[in-house]
């Protein structure tokens, strides 16, 4: 591969206008579509066989006119101090603000139907039902929901809207402004020259562009939620930036070792770019692999993520050798006085600060990892009390209206009024539907533990005719009955999800008793269910992808140790990034800096969402890191040198890959929308852990500890595994071969092929192939 891989950076180079041409019609032509062909965002997504779904779905089968799942809104009402709001002006004011939310659409239920008058009568709040999902609403509908509160403002009252009606898009332009100007800064850093530092920057920019283009187009023929192109945008500038920055470097390098410009790019490209292929390949399978959870937003997020990173890939192999072709000789040139943007493989002159840091990890290898391991048990360990929840207006930015409505009715009707339990009793079976109604209701009204109140289905009030003979209408035609429980504990509470459980299995004996089938339901109930069926998936998850990418690691690698070296080094970065995060966004450590001004539960999709992202991404630095280890070593170094010298070449791009990374991630670490907020963090924090203990102090570490047993492989395995040329032993072969001084390249189409020779496999001329 690295042959072809050669071959195409050359003709990249050769063809840059071409080349150039191609990739800026296909970013206009997805701009194009962006702006005329997408369509909304959605953000409602189900999980097929659940509980409380298999609710819904009875209901709108039973009733086709109601829309369980709908979009809901409520209007809160806070009446001055002294004041109630059942007082004349303040009466009418809200009747006029839930008149003007009339629709067909909509059905409203207001305070006095709906007994949500607070006890000292100063709060009420209204719901409205939308048969529609938010995201469907006529904007009509939206405008009416956001003009409905001056009716009472003006009249003197507090009115804020909560629910999800109104769930506003999530907005990342400056988190993005940020992570690019960070990228620069340190691109700079690392390269001392400003047209080194805008290669892989511009590159990005244009995958960036093409990918989350694309995604916003498709939006206009499928659903797509709203999370989904930002995190496009968060790995798009990440991985870009990251697979520029690591074929640059090579080339400046080629280049400092005397090659010609075009010869130096198809070196690169077939050397560095090797690794980029590998690595962009590791971070698609566990995006992919989001798939196996079959949740379908989440399938959706994980196909349009990896989409962007194939782009970001194929740029650096095409667009960046273009762009070296315009730049020429100049990759060197605009050089920043005060950095020096010395070549890490250059062994003149004084060690480099990652040579003297690897020769410190391997002379003090054991004590290293002791002390490593032992810093990442200590951030892991708020993991152990990890909960997880969906979002809801609780975890809104505290200035939101959502919030403030969401703040008004705990305060004023206790916690659980946020999150209502439906118990939908399906009477189809039952002998006697009433009784088998008030029985399930009598059952739930004795469980007691964080039961605020049960609101039965049938009429509070018996000697009410028409009341009761509607309710008989209901069970007759529609065999169902709703009866509502209110938790004591707010939505994303561990209790409330305890008493989802204890409500479920305590109506099996009524079930068992009357033949009726008992279906707990509720948004904050499929927010529990989700968090079951995605904590059920992650074993699974996990076994599919590490498997994966453990065979994938052992074909690059041709070893048996460094593929499982890098898996148990994942898992450590894995359960410090969520110890972190359960303790800034769980627990309240540092939440006034980030802006958790309401720490609670983690977002019930943030462990699948980490481990997939940063399972590729922790794979990266190792591909890259580990890669010039192998190549080092292959090339004729014994094992301990082979460590030291490869992790010299690669520790400052990788360092600075990283830098760029924590710089993207953490920049959405700041967003107000929690989902956003929560995994930015927890990425920033996962490249963190991974690049800078893992990579860069437990894994020389471990390398030097079992020395050449980690390039060992069974030969059975060698015959059945593919050899992937990763370190460009036949293409240097081919380039340089015995008895050849001008180092030209031959220009021959064939692949160059045959067993490799000499010290660890490699032709002893080779071994003279790296400036040192």
């Amino acid at each position: 591969m690295a042959w072809y891989l050669y071959r195409l950076g050359r003709w990249s180079f050769r063809s840059r206008k071409l080349v150039l041409s191609i990739w800026l019609s296909l970013l206009v032509l997805a701009g194009a579509g962006a702006a005329t062909l997408s369509g909304p965002t959605s953000d409602q997504f189900s999980v097929p066989g659940i509980e409380s779904i298999q609710a819904f779905d009875l209901i709108k089968e039973r009733t086709p006119q109601a829309a369980p799942d709908g979009a809901t809104a409520r209007i809160v009402f806070q009446a001055p101090t002294g004041q109630s709001v059942t007082e004349g002006a303040n009466q009418t004011a809200i009747d006029r603000t839930l008149a003007s939310l009339e629709s067909p659409d909509a059905t409203i239920t207001s305070p006095a139907a709906g007994g949500t008058i607070s006890q000292d009568g100063r709060v009420a709040y209204a719901t409205v039902s939308y048969a529609e999902q938010s995201t469907s609403l006529d904007a009509s509908v939206r405008t009416a929901l956001e003009d409905a509160p001056q009716f009472g403002e003006d009249a003197g009252l507090r009115v804020e809207v909560g629910g999800d009606a109104l769930t506003e898009l999530p907005e990342t332009g400056s988190s993005e402004a940020i992570g690019v100007v960070l990228a620069l800064v340190v691109l700079v850093i690392t390269f001392g020259s400003l047209v080194a530092a805008g290669m892989p920057l511009v590159t990005a920019l244009v995958g960036v562009g093409i990918g989350v283009a694309g995604i916003t187009t498709l939006t206009g023929f499928m659903d797509l939620g709203s999370t989904t192109p930002i995190l496009a945008t968060m790995l798009g500038l990440a991985v870009g930036i990251d697979y520029a920055l690591f074929i640059v470097s090579r080339y400046r390098h080629e280049i400092r070792g005397g090659r010609e410009s075009e010869d130096a790019i198809g070196r690169a490209v077939g050397t560095a770019g090797s690794a980029v292929v590998f690595a962009g390949l590791t971070v698609m399978i566990a995006l992919l692999g989001l798939s196996i959870v079959g949740i379908s937003f989440l399938t959706e997020m994980g196909v349009a993520a990896a989409g962007t990173v194939l782009v970001a890939v194929l740029i650096a192999l095409t667009l960046l050798p273009a762009l070296a072709g315009f730049a020429g000789k100049r990759i060197l040139s605009g050089r920043i006085p005060g950095l020096r943007g010395r070549d890490p493989e250059d062994d003149s002159g004084k060690p480099t600060a990652g040579r003297r840091w690897a020769d410190f990890v391997t002379r003090r290898r054991y004590p290293v990892f002791l002390v490593g391991i032992i810093a990442a048990g200590v951030v892991a360990v708020p993991a152990l009390s990890l909960q997880l929840a969906l979002p809801d207006d609780g975890t809104a930015p505290a200035e939101s209206s959502a919030r403030q409505a969401y703040d008004l009715i705990s305060d004023s009707f206790g916690p659980g009024a946020n999150g209502p339990l439906l118990a939908v009793v399906d009477t189809k079976g039952a002998a006697d539907p009433a009784g088998a109604v008030q029985a399930v209701t009598d059952r739930i009204g004795a469980i007691g533990t964080d039961v605020a109140q049960v609101v039965p289905a049938s009429p509070a009030d018996p000697s009410d005719a028409a009341a009761e003979q509607a309710y008989q209408g209901q069970l007759d035609q529609a065999q169902y009955a709703i009866v509502t429980v209110i938790p004591e504990s707010g939505p994303s509470d561990a209790d409330t999800q305890q008493l989802v459980d204890t409500i479920r299995a305590d109506v099996t004996e009524v079930e068992a008793q009357t033949g009726a089938r008992v279906l707990v339901t509720g948004q904050t109930a499929v927010g529990v269910d989700v968090s079951e069926s995605l904590s059920d998936a992650f074993p699974r998850y996990l076994l599919v992808v590490v498997g994966l990418a453990f065979i994938l690691l052992m074909a690059v690698f041709r070893s048996v140790l460094v593929p499982l070296k890098a898996v148990l080094g994942f898992l450590v970065t894995v359960v410090v990034s969520l110890g972190a995060t359960t303790a800034v966004f769980q627990w309240g450590w540092l939440s006034g800096v980030l802006g958790v001004d309401n720490p609670g539960p983690v977002i019930s999709l943030l462990p699948l969402l980490l481990t997939g992202i940063l399972f590729g991404l922790a794979m990266d630095y190792e591909v890259f890191l580990v890669s010039r280890m192998r190549e080092e070593y292959v090339h004729g170094r014994p094992a301990q040198e082979a460590v030291t010298h490869g992790f010299q070449y690669g520790a400052r791009v990788v360092t600075a890959a990283a830098a760029i990374m924590v710089g993207v991630f953490g920049s959405f670490a700041f967003s107000d929308q929690a989902i956003v907020k929560s995994i930015g963090f927890g990425l920033a924090i996962g490249i963190l852990a991974d690049a800078f203990l893992v990579r860069m102090t437990l894994v020389p570490a471990v390398m030097s500890m079992i020395g050449d047993r980690a390039w060992w492989l069974p030969r059975w395995l060698d015959r059945l595994l593919p050899n992937l040329d990763i370190e460009g032993e036949r293409l240097l072969r081919h380039l340089e071969p015995a008895g050849r001084a001008d180092g030209q390249a031959d220009d021959s189409d064939d692949e160059p092929d045959g067993p490799p020779h000499g010290p660890h496999g490699l032709h002893e001329a080779t071994s003279g192939s790296h400036a040192r």
